[in-house]
């Protein structure tokens, strides 16, 4: 194929930004999509095919919108917009971006980073109970957090309460000095470590010391109604299916919940039944109940972090695929015996 020449104006105050350190950014979209770039004072010129070119042209006019609107590109950014780019979606990273849920303490917008988050946080927004299932790293409980607290300051709901199964990740720890709040609190801790970074230590404490905040073991909810609450269950994979129906059998008038959980990752005893994977089946066609699957597309945290997601999503699929054909072939020895 022949070569194309494409230009591109990209202001000074935005190259570094855009650039990355090293020009790092530069280079992972020239060997992604196999173009040369050149920079000339505030112009870029793009080398490559027809096409490679003008999807590196739209990557590049994506990421200075996003320097524009005062972000911070990080390689997260150009990793995303690169593989929309491969389906010709880079444009909706900006209407991704154009969704504040609120700020942090430090005032750093939080937003939601992939289309599979929006539509997480969307479905928060228009159902009463949402199933938020994906790997480690996808923002379910730190987006959760950031709804329930914005939900909590307009004064859509009284109060805010968080719970997850206080189920030791695969080793016994034994005896934990302290009163009963100190023994649960490293099972919470991922919780309160959100609400420190949106709300502020001082402020949780205060609203916590009202009541009007409440982290507990899910073991606590039994025999209670959730009336006018924003309910987060944090790590639902580790609930047992009794567990589960205790728990949605909680909410109460003017409630939201949202429940988070990782299929792959259980902490349950060996054979021990999930109350997520039971959910889901039960659930999926009830109305105002949504389920929301996030990928390891929807990684938001370091990109080895995606790739090690990745690694072990094609692991465990070729994994399943050879249960199935040594299952399918013992049937048939079976029935010819």
């Amino acid at each position: 194929m022949s070569e194309v020449t494409k230009l591109l104006n990209l202001p000074t105050e935005h190259m570094q930004n855009v650039f990355g350190q090293f020009d790092a950014y530069v280079k992972k979209i020239e060997k992604t999509l196999n173009v040369s770039v050149i920079s000339r004072d505030e112009s870029l010129k793009i080398i490559g095919t027809e096409s490679s070119t003008e999807r590196a042209v739209s990557v590049f006019m994506q990421l200075i919108e996003l320097s524009r609107r005062g972000n911070t590109i990080m390689e997260q950014n150009v990793d995303y917009a690169l593989s929309l780019a491969m389906e010709n979606r880079e444009k909706e990273i900006l209407a991704i971006d154009s969704d504040t849920i609120c700020h942090t303490i430090q005032g750093k917008p939080v937003k939601p980073k992939t289309l599979g988050q929006k539509d997480y946080v969307d479905a928060i927004r228009n159902n009463m109970i949402v199933f938020g299932i994906g790997p480690a790293g996808t923002g379910k409980t730190y987006l959760a957090m950031a709804m329930g607290i914005t939900a909590f300051k307009s004064g859509e709901v009284s109060r805010i309460i968080m719970t997850r199964p206080a189920i030791e990740a695969g080793e016994k720890l034994g005896f934990l000095p302290g009163d009963l709040q100190s023994k649960v609190d490293p099972y919470l801790r991922p919780l309160y470590d959100a609400l420190y970074q949106i709300m502020g230590a001082d402020t949780f404490l205060k609203n916590m010391e009202k009541g009007l905040i409440e982290v507990a073991p899910l073991a606590y909810m039994r025999g209670r109604t959730l009336d006018n609450a924003f309910i987060i269950l944090d790590e639902a994979q580790n609930t047992t299916p009794a567990q589960m129906k205790m728990f949605l059998t909680r909410i109460g008038f003017g409630s939201k919940v949202i429940i988070t959980g990782d299929s792959t990752q259980k902490d349950l005893a060996p054979g021990q039944v999930s109350g997520l994977d039971i959910a889901e089946r039960v659930l999926k066609k009830v109305d105002d109940i949504s389920f929301c699957y996030l990928t390891s597309r929807d990684v938001v945290r370091h990109p080895l972090v995606q790739k090690i997601v990745k690694a072990y999503e094609d692991f465990e699929s070729k994994e399943n695929a050879r249960t199935k054909r040594r299952k399918s072939g013992y049937d048939r020895k079976t029935k010819n015996s």
